[in-house]
């Protein structure tokens, strides 16, 4: 592997990178798909903060729109997020890589409290940190506590990692003449509703602070390390 690119990284991933063949939940063979190829990373001595969303087992907003109260809901999100945490942190742990888990919700049973300089302690001496509860605070997305928890950390990338391979100016699962962006600027994926990357709240934490987004693939083979090492794929949001 060529000398990576990136040496502190935040990976933001979704739930959905747990479901595997399932609708609902977590497949283990799926989760040890992805914790393979951080592991590909982590042997390259690049330090990573992981974020996973809750996707697979419960969507705040979704919940909201059943009846249940935004706040109540996000709260449930911020719990799944506990439990995928968990599954990877073990996934991880059985192929050799250290760990830690932090919450920003306090659950000593299961987890540290997110701290700041533990966590960067965490990374140098090698551990991945899985970041969990997202910012602690309702009305708050995944990708928001991500962009926050990259700042804070210092990382030189925020790296998204999703189902399609970039970012496209309309979606390319429903429209073939899609067109795929190499780079595009803060303000152009702000300002157009149409182009799906983050939340405004996390793209905008992001531009104010000069912190990249990288967008690609996660499900392609070897694609995390590719990224990693700077190597042109996906759509770089800076």
């Amino acid at each position: 592997m060529p000398s990576p690119k990136y040496h502190r990284i935040l990976l933001k991933i979704g739930g959905e990178a747990l479901l595997g063949k399932r609708d609902y939940g977590i497949e283990v063979e799926a989760t040890h798909q992805v914790a393979k190829q951080i592991k590909k990373i982590h042997q390259e001595k690049v330090q990573i903060a992981l974020v996973i969303g809750a996707g697979n087992i419960w969507r705040g907003v979704a919940g909201s729109k059943n009846g249940i109260e935004r706040a109540t809901s996000d709260y449930m999100g911020m719990l799944a997020t506990v439990i995928n945490a968990l599954a990877m942190q073990d996934a991880l742990e059985k192929i050799g890589v250290d760990t830690r888990v932090q919450s920003a919700i306090e659950m000593k049973a299961v987890a540290e409290p997110f701290i700041r300089r533990r966590a960067i302690r965490h990374m140098e001496k090698g551990r991945v940190v899985i970041l969990a509860a997202g910012t602690g605070s309702p009305f708050f997305t995944t990708d928001s506590g991500a962009a926050l928890r990259a700042l804070e950390l210092k990382c030189d990338v925020l790296m998204k990692a999703t189902k399609v391979d970039g970012v496209y100016d309309k979606d390319p699962l429903e429209h073939p003449d899609a067109k795929k962006f190499a780079t595009i600027s803060f303000v152009d994926a702000i300002k157009d509703k149409s182009i799906a990357v983050m939340d405004a709240s996390a793209l905008s934490l992001c531009m104010d602070n000069h912190l990249p987004i990288l967008v690609f693939n996660l499900f392609q083979n070897g694609n995390l390390k590719k990224a990693v090492s700077g190597e042109p794929i996906g759509t770089l949001v800076k």
